[in-house]
């Protein structure tokens, strides 16, 4: 059989989905280091983000952040994080991943109190609101949006890296290729093939539930605008 094969049988076995280390005991792993990651991600990123947006200041740190983050490879923070006090395991894998959750989050969080309606700023602001009440009131309910989009990007990114755990003792699905990897290939290039589309498979399910949960927040007059926008962007790029 060839490999894709050899992964349809391995993924029809009830014994490789049940049997301690299996199947759903990696999906387990990997849901829970990705989720706090992401958590993790959105207690720094989301708090530092809103507040810039609302002062105005710090675009520049945003961006800036962003790319020093982005250029940093998830894999040499996996490999350098085990060598600090958090050592090997799923602790440093959380920090790693969380690290590379929080460019989208920072700048959705940021965009998003930015964008809101200036009118509605000016109107809490007249109401007597204080900054902070202008915020959490106005800005905050507006930017819910660009958060849930931000949160999306950064959560199909975290599940689809946190493959790389495996690398430091840290589990998850990554565990099943590196567990082929392991043996002659001929033997476990199925389970190769079969954890990639796991992986894969989780991300896409990721993808799907979180877009329909950022179109259920974001109101329709913004999706409208939304498409259109992005219209006027494919027409600019065709155009080119």
């Amino acid at each position: 059989m060839n490999p894709v094969q050899q992964a349809v049988v391995w993924l029809n076995d009830p014994l490789n989905w049940t049997n301690p280390g299996g199947i759903l005991d990696r999906l387990g792993e990997h849901l829970s280091m990705s989720a706090l990651a992401v958590l993790l991600g959105c207690l720094v990123a989301w708090p530092v983000g809103l507040w810039l947006g609302h002062t105005g200041r710090g675009g520049g740190l945003v961006l800036l952040v962003s790319n020093v983050t982005l250029a940093v490879p998830t894999l040499a923070l996996l490999t350098i994080l085990p060598l600090t006090f958090l050592g090997f395991g799923r602790p440093a894998v959380v920090v790693a991943l969380a690290v590379f959750a929080v460019p989208p989050l920072l700048a959705n969080a940021y965009t998003g109190v930015r964008q809101a309606d200036p009118e509605a700023r000016d109107a809490a602001r007249g109401m007597g609101l204080s900054g902070a009440q202008v915020l959490r009131r106005v800005e905050l309910p507006l930017a819910v949006p660009y958060l849930a989009a931000g949160f999306r990007t950064a959560a199909v990114q975290v599940v689809a890296t946190a493959a790389l755990a495996s690398f430091v003792n840290g589990g998850g699905l990554g565990q099943i290729i590196r567990a082929g990897f392991g043996l002659d290939i001929a033997a476990g290039g199925g389970q190769i093939v079969a954890g990639g589309v796991l992986v894969a498979g989780l991300a896409l399910l990721v993808e799907g539930v979180l877009a329909l949960v950022e179109r259920v927040v974001t109101p329709r007059p913004l999706r409208r605008a939304r498409r259109a926008a992005n219209r006027r962007a494919a027409d600019a790029t065709a155009g080119g």
